[in-house]
């Protein structure tokens, strides 16, 4: 677990999309995410310019010493680079995943990247959560697929909160504390055009219509949560996030007992930790409040997300100074 050994001031937005598909070609790109860096190679034609979009914010580092993980997202061979070409994802030289047709890397390579973090980072307790950060604590939104999680993570980093994570709550339990695993938010079907209209300013990558998953689109991080990558929260709230086509806004505080299991068993790794994961689910439990939020107007939701922060912020200050 590590950044990238050297740094820049050039973002991948302020350098060429040439200079980018340079990189990727030969030495790779290092994606520093905040926990983990990647190291990204490529022949794709059209990764490039994919990343400078989702990635615009992050700095372009194309020689560093380390990375937690090696990726190349390369063409497939014979007869698929001529009929119905595609491409193919290797992590430290083995093939991971079916191959996806060569106009859709990023997605590949976005979903690969979850699954080896998920894999690979078993110093920390990896939820299944969007996580975001606002006065120096986080919140956390686990939930099963389809349930908005995205959504509203995606919402609420475009109302001030900083994104941590769409994908990740990463509890370090030796420190007791959140850290960032940014990458853009994956946004699907109705909800990229939920997000576009709600924040028509927000940096939309292109829609891949074809997916296992459906259409898909990927919302680049804001400058202020990629420049704060290396900046940890404490421990906040849990929010159990459930859109309902045409519900009213209801906001229900839960107990320990229904929070447990609504953080440990949607983590990637909990059984793989087994006591420590086990002590670091409690310790969560126990000093983070926990709501249900069922909603349909996401602006409603916001609302009453941010009337209970004062209250979070509240009993966790009191809670370190007693």
């Amino acid at each position: 677990m590590s950044a990238a050994a050297s740094d820049t001031t050039r973002s991948l937005a302020d350098v060429t999309q040439g200079t980018i598909a340079e990189a990727l070609a030969s030495d790779g790109l290092w994606l520093d995410l905040g926990a983990v860096t990647l190291n990204v190679r490529s022949d794709s034609s059209v990764l490039a310019a994919q990343l400078k979009i989702v990635y615009g914010h992050y700095p372009f580092i194309d020689k560093a010493e380390w990375a937690d993980a090696h990726i190349r997202i390369m063409q497939a061979r014979g007869l698929r680079r001529w009929v119905r070409p595609q491409v193919v994802f290797y992590c430290d030289g083995r093939l991971a995943f079916d191959p996806f047709p060569a106009d859709s890397p990023l997605p590949l390579l976005e979903w690969g990247a979850n699954w080896l973090v998920a894999q690979r980072l078993n110093d920390l307790l990896l939820l299944h959560a969007g996580a975001v950060e606002r006065d120096g604590f986080a919140l956390l939104l686990p939930a099963m697929p389809g349930s908005g999680k995205s959504t509203l993570t995606a919402a609420l980093t475009q109302r001030g909160w900083r994104l941590l994570s769409d994908e990740f709550g990463a509890f370090d339990p030796a420190a007791g504390i959140f850290r960032a695993m940014l990458k853009p938010v994956a946004l699907k079907n109705a909800s990229i055009e939920v997000i576009r209209d709600f924040a028509p300013d927000s940096v939309l990558g292109p829609v891949f219509p074809k997916t296992r998953k459906g259409r898909v689109a990927h919302l680049a991080p804001n400058m202020a949560s990629v420049q704060r990558r290396h900046e940890t929260a404490r421990p906040g709230a849990v929010v159990l996030p459930q859109w309902q086509a045409g519900s009213l806004t209801r906001w229900e505080p839960l107990a320990e007992h229904v929070l447990f299991p609504a953080l440990s068993f949607n983590a990637f790794n909990y059984n793989l930790l087994g006591e420590e994961g086990f002590r670091a689910a409690i310790t969560l439990v126990r000093q983070c409040p926990g709501w249900q939020l069922i909603y349909s107007d996401l602006d409603d939701a916001l609302a009453t997300i941010d009337a209970a922060w004062p209250g979070v912020v509240e009993r966790q200050a009191q809670a370190e100074g007693s």
